[in-house]
């Protein structure tokens, strides 16, 4: 550390560090929390929460006035200074592997939001909702994107550690989801060869419910980005798979369905929404992660990389 950062090492800065993150919650020209609040929620005494919130004023991470009987209101704040103090450090976030442009668009918004906040972001790319959960269950990873479906699955099996940060809204993950069949098959062929990735929890899912009641499948294990090519080797009859890819990725001896009626009104807004999840344990830092993703931002960059308007980065 260096200059008035030194300061923040004391009794009084490590209040002002906490106080920090409970700053990141508040816009320019709202009443904060009366002194004695912001005390109780930290566990020291009114005069340490004052002489905190004088060090983040001199450091120009926030702007205050008092309003008489109005209470005291923030009147400026910089939030990547805010973001800095407080010590949540540079975010990372884990990501399917941006094979298609909406990924990539998702990828390229979720940068764009987190950059206008002023809050330090970096992306991860990694196969599989599962391997995801895993990396950010053991502190690998600060959040995860995944469609909603797997999302509500995971906080429900770890309801203490997990938990939702902000649904994008529908096609934001995927756009749809169809049957892959090799040419000349039938999906009502007995002892049908369906190829499954089961560390693709949306896709294993998506393929169990197309197929269900059927006892003579024979379930294929393969690799997401591989499941077309098993077909075309007929090395497998039929699989689900994300229609984003279809175009350019299939070759012309597949035909292509559409999942059946019931699957698709169950399943298809949470399977093709993208969450974002988080771990529970800091109930402040997940306020301040959810006020720094602006979702009409990020929807509109991945609808503009989607469209070929502008260029992907993330």
């Amino acid at each position: 550390m260096n200059g008035y950062d030194e300061r923040f090492l004391t009794r009084n800065g490590l209040a002002a560090r906490q106080l920090a993150l409970l700053l990141l919650e508040y816009e320019p020209e709202t009443r904060l929390p009366r002194v004695r609040d912001f005390a109780e929620e930290l566990g020291c005494g009114n005069g340490t929460v004052q002489a905190a919130l004088r060090l983040l004023e001199e450091a120009g991470a926030i702007e205050t006035a008092a309003r008489g009987h109005l209470g005291t209101f923030l009147i400026r704040s910089d939030r990547s200074v805010l973001w800095r103090l407080s010590g949540l450090g540079t975010l990372l976030a884990a990501m399917p592997l941006p094979y298609s442009r909406r990924y990539e668009g998702l990828a390229t918004g979720l940068r764009a939001a987190f950059d206008d906040a002023g809050t330090p972001f970096a992306i991860t790319f990694m196969r599989g909702a599962g391997s995801r959960a895993t990396a950010l269950l053991e502190g690998k990873a600060d959040l995860v994107v995944l469609s909603r479906f797997a999302a509500d699955r995971l906080i429900e099996e770890y309801p203490e550690d997990l938990s939702l940060v902000v649904d994008l809204g529908p096609t934001t993950y995927v756009g749809a989801h169809g049957v892959l069949l090799r040419e000349g098959g039938s999906l009502d062929a007995p002892d049908l060869r369906v190829a499954v990735d089961h560390a693709s929890e949306d896709q294993r899912m998506l393929a169990e419910r197309a197929f269900a009641g059927r006892d003579d499948v024979e379930w294929i294990e393969c690799s997401y980005m591989q499941l077309p090519d098993l077909l075309a080797q007929n090395r497998a009859d039929a699989t689900v798979w994300n229609l984003d890819e279809v175009q350019g990725r299939i070759d012309a001896g597949i035909d292509v369905l559409p999942l059946g009626d019931e699957i698709t009104r169950d399943l298809s807004l949470r399977n093709s929404s993208a969450a974002v999840i988080g771990r529970a344990e800091s109930v402040a830092a997940l306020h301040a992660i959810r006020d720094a993703i602006d979702p009409e931002r990020v929807t509109k960059l991945q609808s503009a990389v989607v469209r070929g308007e502008r260029m992907p980065s993330y």
